[in-house]
């Protein structure tokens, strides 16, 4: 069954979550408090209550879908689900092990909790590993195709920051274990920089997911608007193959609802028009509708715009012109490049503007890199309850890790 992007209007929220997560802390204290069977076997507890957590979230993030896909709870629910699951079998296979060997030494729940971040870091090391070597090739990939620019080494930056992080927590990790003196900071270290690597992993795996997700989606064909986001021209003023990809998505979009439903939509053309750029990307995308046989009347030109949250914004003001003097329902699909879909339908929420997006593809060595900038472009976005969510995890490992060693 196809989820259908804002089919609703109630937005989900994950006060379950934050409740079982209270609960959890609440057991674990009582346990370290009061009940030494409780800190012993209490790995079945919040087994389920890690179980219920990520079933909520991952109710949360098919809600979330159907309210507003672009978000940034969509990343949040879809990366941080996978740690909770992660929790969910840590706790799982501790209950088992403790109950199928009472012979040997108990695997409390303090010891799981306190380290859960570390070997989260330690399980997914073989992915991250791998996922920044290929990062890596496509960079040197793009830089011997488009040059060597900043931009085009964002990728090899993330790469190399995602392994210096696992190699720092494991030199730290090792250092805490063979010490015999200040157990507790090196300890309070290693699980500090784990729990803010867990955030940016949590979050790299949420944006892919919430891309890809927005990359393959396909709107229901009953658009009256179609925008396409300009990215650039050649020097003689035509559309670059990236911006050609965007323009022939659109057009084979409005055939195929020409031909299933009969409904003509209009074409928002939306791009300025750069300092090296011999005419506005609007004018230049019209050109090439024309020769694709769409009638100038029915396009329209968004020409002022110098990035993706002012494409969105003065393509609204200019279809909600044009809805007043037709006095048309608009609904609405933008077209972009696969990696850009998510951050343009966050920037059109943010513009008051519900449109559903579709991506055209690129080459596989621009893809990743492209990607990185936009996860880097999410990163400056809601930076009140990033921080919030970034110090509730230090604030939690550091807590965990002083009750333990103190």
């Amino acid at each position: 069954m196809k989820i259908r992007f804002n089919s609703s209007k109630k937005k989900p929220n994950i006060y379950s979550v934050a409740l079982l997560a209270l609960a959890a802390l609440l057991i674990f204290l009582v346990g370290i408090l009061y009940s030494e069977t409780l800190l012993k076997h209490g790995n079945i507890i919040l087994a389920v209550t890690f179980g219920a957590m990520f079933l909520c979230l991952l109710d949360a993030f098919f809600r979330q879908l159907r309210y507003d896909p672009y978000s940034y709870n969509t990343i949040l629910y879809a990366g941080f689900a996978l740690f909770v699951l992660f929790l969910f079998g840590t706790h799982v296979w501790a209950s088992i092990r403790n109950f199928s060997r009472p012979e040997e030494e108990t695997v409390n729940i303090l010891y799981v909790l306190v380290h859960s971040a570390k070997n989260y870091m330690l399980l997914t090391s073989p992915l991250l590993l791998l996922f920044s070597g290929v990062l890596f090739v496509s960079n040197v990939a793009l830089i011997r195709h488009e040059g060597l620019r900043f931009v085009n080494v964002l990728g090899m930056i993330l790469a190399l920051l995602l392994v210096a992080g696992e190699v720092l927590v494991g030199l730290l990790d090792l250092v805490s274990a063979l010490s015999t003196d200040g157990v507790l900071i090196s300890s309070l270290a290693v699980n500090l920089i784990a729990a803010l690597y867990l955030y940016f992993e949590c979050m790299l795996v949420g944006a892919a997911v919430a891309d890809v997700i927005a990359a393959r989606y396909m709107p229901d064909r009953d658009k009256d608007y179609l925008i396409v986001l300009g990215c650039g021209l050649k020097k003689d003023g035509t559309p670059t193959p990236l911006l050609r990809g965007r323009l022939d998505l659109a057009l084979r979009f409005d055939r195929r609802q020409r031909q299933e439903r009969g409904k003509r939509a209009r074409y928002v053309v939306s791009g300025g028009q750069g300092p090296d750029e011999v005419q506005s990307e609007a004018e230049s995308m019209r050109d090439y509708l024309v020769e694709q046989g769409i009638p100038a009347e029915r396009i329209m030109l968004e020409d002022k715009s110098t990035d993706t949250a002012e494409n969105m914004r003065f393509s609204k003001a200019v279809i909600e012109r044009q809805k007043q003097k037709w006095r048309r329902k608009g609904k609405i699909a933008y077209f972009t490049t696969n990696y850009h879909v998510f951050r343009s339908g966050l920037k059109a929420r943010q513009a008051g503007m519900q449109a559903e997006g579709m991506g055209a593809p690129t080459k596989w060595y621009f893809w990743p890199n492209a990607a990185v900038r936009e996860f880097v472009g999410l990163l400056t976005e809601h930076k009140l309850k990033q921080g919030l969510v970034i110090l509730g995890l230090l604030f939690g490992y550091g807590l965990l890790t002083v009750l333990a060693y103190a």
